[in-house]
């Protein structure tokens, strides 16, 4: 079997989660990764045996290099992106694609002009939990689904990650709002008009080395999403609340004949529990056995899967772009105070073969 070759931009947290689960796949050969930091990623290289590109640029003209794994910083995701297009590399990017819709469409009208694959994190829908809590919907054992509830309290991330900075200037709903916005876009269609309100809860913190720092991004946002299916989504996005301490996670599905809880957007794993209208939650098997956490590898090998097979990939540029689209609404009505119509649309993504 012929592999392909891979390659990561940007060693950072999950660079080493993504290069362990990428390694995990017979059709992926991971060849190689870079850096702005070339020490960081001479060390990387050394740990999983691979090379050490001098640069960007370097990277992107190894003839070996077929799919790049783009996970840098969320400001530099479009550039990044737009210059592994050029050279026609097939993307795998990190989320969000872009902070801009202007620029998520740019390289979705890229990719299709240069006959490339762009796709896109998160990739959860594809988890055992997320596909079984799909298929209770689309079996109709809720009936018509009006309203889900999505809870992102993440916490603060000063007392995990050592550079808290980027995180904050983006904004808890564009590095996290995104999960939840991609599996309900998944299940109910495109978003038609959002509204929203953000605050900023907590804005002068410190650092795990005790460095004073202040942001100015909300970091409390709660939108209300209206979908061309007519359901209903207020999502709440946060980087003050801990998961850990508050009982308000995952999504909750609500429908004329029963509701659906999926404890987490994010684990493979986690639980999932429905009720009949009138009666108790109680937990329902996964459809089959379920991958722990999230394997950082998956969403490219969907992509590789989707290049193989000769079929569209799941997580696309499309569907990134409308979720950027739905982010950017989102601040423009916090701004102005006022509903704003989303106008991107993209076609929705099949489940999972096993799962239909």
């Amino acid at each position: 079997m012929s592999k392909y070759g891979v390659a990561i931009i940007g060693c950072g947290n999950i660079a080493g989660p993504y290069a362990d689960d990428l390694r995990t796949y017979e059709e992926i050969a991971l060849l190689g990764v870079t850096d702005v930091d070339a020490a960081r990623a001479k060390a990387f290289a050394e740990k999983y045996s691979i090379k050490a590109y001098e640069n960007l640029d370097a990277l992107l003209a190894d003839p070996q290099v077929q799919i790049v794994v783009n996970l840098t910083s969320h400001f530099a995701h479009h550039e990044v992106n737009t210059k592994a297009l050029n050279a026609g590399k097939h993307v795998f990017s990190e989320k969000p694609m872009a902070v801009e819709t202007a620029e998520a469409l740019a390289q979705v009208e890229l990719a299709k002009a240069k006959g490339l694959r762009l796709a896109c994190a998160p990739f959860t829908l594809m988890g055992e939990a997320q596909q079984t809590a799909w298929k209770y919907i689309r079996d109709g054992k809720l009936g018509p689904v009006r309203v889900a509830y999505a809870e992102v309290n993440w916490g603060r991330i000063e007392a995990w990650h050592p550079a808290p900075g980027p995180f904050y200037e983006v904004g808890a709903l564009f590095d996290v709002g995104v999960y939840p916005l991609t599996i309900l876009t998944s299940m109910f269609g495109p978003v038609k008009r959002v509204s929203s309100y953000g605050t900023l809860l907590y804005p002068n913190r410190i650092t795990k080395e005790g460095v004073p720092f202040s942001i100015r991004t909300p970091d409390w946002v709660v939108t209300v999403l209206e979908t061309e299916s007519e359901a209903v989504i207020r999502l709440t996005t946060d980087f003050y609340v801990s998961n850990q301490t508050s009982r308000q996670t995952g999504i909750e599905f609500h429908g004329d004949a029963g509701s659906l809880f999926l404890e987490s957007w994010h684990d493979f794993d986690c639980k999932v529990h429905y009720a009949e209208f009138g009666k108790s939650f109680q937990e329902i098997p996964h459809i089959r056995t379920a991958s722990r956490g999230v394997p950082r590898g998956r969403g490219t090998y969907e992509l590789v899967r989707a290049i193989i097979e000769n079929r569209p990939h799941r997580f696309s540029g499309e569907h990134a772009w409308h979720v950027v689209d739905i982010l950017n609404s989102a601040v423009t009505s916090m701004e102005e105070n006022r509903p704003v119509d989303v106008t991107s649309r993209f076609d929705v993504p099949t489940p999972m073969e096993w799962a239909d």
